[in-house]
């Protein structure tokens, strides 16, 4: 069998997933470690304060750092194994080595403080792609201690296993980024499927005074909240973090706080002041007009 035959028996054929995506998704359906992940994400909550959670989910930038965090362990270990394989640069491979192991602490936080506000079967995978790094991890620290006492055969072979690990570990990071759509802007839709324009949202006696109302606006589901003689304010009801219904949170400081993750969103412009959201929420230019009220989004976001 040839090595495309291999590959060929790895990709799918039409109208089946392939061996790998199989294997994925059979992972996602594993209940097996489900006692764990209480426990867990509520250490990781407690260990972590708020503040310290939405630096590491990346709030302040507007997208998860996590994968920027990673490349530069997985970058300096892979440029370790090219030097590994070349004649005299042992001493740069292990420099190199040391540095993804200490640039590998502050991505895990970041990873950990993520995995903590997915969905079940987001975390059943996470789980392992945090224990596949953390083995990764392990091989590599092991490389580094055998590159030290001069064994460095050993320290090699320990580095090509760690790259093969850490190498899984992002294969199933993928497939929570892309497939399970973790860390993705579940809002940015809204603005793709808003035509342009003022448009009919109800009456303003249909919105009562301090109660987060969910309503459609030419079938999108928004949060209408209406506060003593202000004109109401109107967000895409479904959170841009995982799609929790915003109707249903509270508000507090100006603020609609997601009941399913705890991310909140400025009322007014819809900024996500805490995470885990790390994107806006999309919101909504308002008016009323004889009693009616009408919204569109602002021009500027109208744009495919």
């Amino acid at each position: 069998m040839t090595f495309f035959d291999r590959l060929h028996g790895l990709l799918p054929e039409p109208g089946r997933p392939g061996r790998v995506l199989a294997a994925m998704d059979r992972l996602e359906g594993t209940r097996w470690a489900d006692s764990l992940l209480g426990p867990l994400r509520g250490a990781v909550r407690t260990t972590l304060p708020e503040g310290a959670r939405d630096v590491l989910h990346g709030t302040w930038l507007g997208h998860p750092v996590h994968p920027l965090m990673v490349q530069v362990p997985i970058g300096t270990w892979m440029s370790a194994a090219i030097l590994d394989l070349l004649p005299g640069h042992r001493g740069g491979a292990g420099v190199l080595v040391a540095v993804g192991l200490a640039a590998a602490l502050p991505a895990a936080l970041a990873g950990l403080a993520d995995w903590a506000e997915l969905r079940k079967p987001q975390m059943r995978v996470g789980l392992l792609h945090a224990a596949t790094n953390t083995a990764a991890v392990a091989l590599y620290a092991a490389s580094l201690s055998a590159r030290l006492r001069g064994r460095r055969l050993a320290g090699r072979g320990l580095g090509f296993a760690g790259l093969a690990t850490v190498s899984v570990g992002g294969a199933l990071g993928g497939h929570l980024a892309y497939r399970q759509a973790a860390g993705a802007n579940h809002g940015d839709s809204v603005a793709a499927a808003m035509e342009p324009g003022w448009h009919p949202l109800g009456g303003l006696d249909e919105f009562p005074v301090g109660v987060p109302v969910r309503h459609l606006l030419r079938d999108i589901p928004v949060l209408v909240y209406r506060e003593p003689g202000e004109t109401p304010r109107v967000l895409a009801d479904r959170c841009a973090h995982m799609g929790g219904p915003l109707s249903e949170g509270t508000i507090e400081d100006g603020c609609v706080r997601c009941p399913w993750h705890g991310s909140a969103f400025r009322l007014t412009d819809g900024w996500n002041v805490h995470g885990p959201a790390t994107a806006p929420q999309p919101a909504f230019e308002c008016r009323v007009t004889d009693g009616r009220v009408e919204a569109r989004l602002p021009a500027e976001e109208k744009e495919i």
